[in-house]
């Protein structure tokens, strides 16, 4: 009983780090990178745990569960983490002394982590069945190698071999436990995505009757000041109503030309594009369009900035969003525009004014369909930059707070 506690207490070790993953690091880190770094340290970790508070049994001998955290950063991580993490427990088992348990695990290591990189593209590409079914395989190949070197570095006994074998049989259950449930959370998040899609495309036809109803209030003010410019008494005033007649007109054209976009997306023509130029060709007409604004552009635009897009789609979107980023400065400012390559093969770019910004609650609705911080907005601008960027596989992270401007980072795949 006191061997199985000990076992239990490893299990809760190790799935505490598959939690944190779920639970914060996936919903508040987006950097892919960043994402390895925290999950190799808590996998570190929890192999250092794992390693602390054995089942001891016999005159020394020690089992644990390592090989688990070590496998599943491996597989789902990649080829450097698992290293990193072999040598890890190399280094800490030799903080006990050197004895034959720290051969025993050298040995085991360099056996095993060969199999483990070779079959880590394959556990990647495959679906959720196949990896389960490799995932068990190696965890079966690691025990039976750890268990076949037991016996020969120490020699047979029964109740060795009893304890190796619940060893074999715990590690194996909580591989394929561990497996089940993290494959089964990334679908029910997948799934969870796709709803939320779905939902989108819902709430598209039903914005049918709201469009009709926004359409319909700039067309009255504009029939109405038609109206009254046939009044002769008021010729004074009939540049101004010309002037608020064709504003509301075009008000109306680019709610036209938002919810057409958003409801009936057209087909892209992507090709390979200096996302840079793009960059300052979108400055250059933003600045044209608001000279009286007081709104400085600085840019820092590096070279070779390349991706597969659509030019005018991408002009889209960063219009749209160096726009909002111009009219959220009433007072006038600066926005800096840079784009450069990261290390992860995605080119970043990013927006970063100095504007009235947005409290934690209007970043959660920012690019829902219908909600806009402008008086005259109405949101649908900003949804079809989200839907562009998708389109693009890239994705959109923006940074506010409230008085002191907002940041957005626009992340798209580098072009080969």
């Amino acid at each position: 009983m006191g061997i199985l506690k000990d076992f239990l207490l490893q299990l809760t070790l190790l799935v505490i780090p598959i939690f944190i993953y779920f639970t914060f690091v996936l919903e508040r880190v987006k950097n892919d990178r960043k994402i390895k770094m925290i999950m190799t340290f808590l996998w570190g970790l929890s192999i250092i745990l794992c390693m602390s508070f054995p089942v001891s049994f016999g005159e020394g001998a020690r089992l644990d569960i390592r090989f688990i955290p070590l496998l599943l950063a491996t597989l789902y991580l990649g080829a450097w983490p698992g290293i990193f993490l072999s040598i890890l427990i190399i280094l800490y088992r030799l903080s006990f002394g050197v004895s034959l348990g720290f051969y025993n695990t050298v040995l085991v290591l360099v056996l095993s982590l060969p199999i483990l990189l070779f079959f880590q593209k394959s556990f990647e590409r495959s679906k959720k069945d196949k990896r389960i079914y490799i995932a068990v395989a190696l965890s079966l190949s690691y025990s039976l190698i750890g268990n076949i070197l037991f016996i020969f570095l120490r020699g047979f006994s029964i109740d060795f071999l009893k304890v190796q074998m619940i060893h074999l049989i715990f590690l194996v259950a909580i591989t394929w436990f561990c497996i089940v449930l993290i494959e089964t959370i990334r679908e029910i998040r997948h799934l969870r995505s796709e709803v939320q899609e779905s939902e989108k495309l819902r709430v598209i036809s039903e914005l049918t009757s709201v469009f009709a109803h926004e359409i319909r209030n700039p067309m009255q003010v504009t029939r109405g000041f038609l109206q009254l410019l046939n009044d002769p008494d008021l010729p004074q005033q009939k540049k101004e109503y010309i002037n608020v007649s064709i504003e509301e007109l075009d008000r109306a054209n680019e709610i036209i030309n938002d919810f057409l976009a958003l409801g009936k997306p057209t087909a892209q023509h992507n090709g390979k594009i200096n996302v840079g130029e793009q960059l300052e060709r979108v400055a250059v007409l933003i600045q044209s369009f608001s000279p009286n604004l007081h709104v400085e552009l600085k840019t820092d635009i590096l070279e070779n900035c390349w991706v597969d897009a659509d030019p005018h789609k991408l002009n889209q979107s960063l219009i749209n969003i160096l726009k909002n980023a111009v009219e959220s400065m009433p007072n006038g400012g600066v926005v800096w525009l840079t784009c450069h390559s990261t290390d992860d093969d995605h080119i970043k770019i990013i927006i970063k004014d100095e504007g009235i910004g947005m409290t934690k609650q209007q970043l959660e609705r920012l690019g829902s369909p219908y909600y806009s911080l402008k008086e005259k907005g109405t949101g649908l601008g900003m949804m079809v930059s989200y839907q562009i960027i998708r389109s693009f596989k890239g994705k959109i992270i923006v940074n506010s707070e409230k008085g002191k401007g907002t940041e957005f980072i626009i992340l798209l795949p580098q072009a080969s």
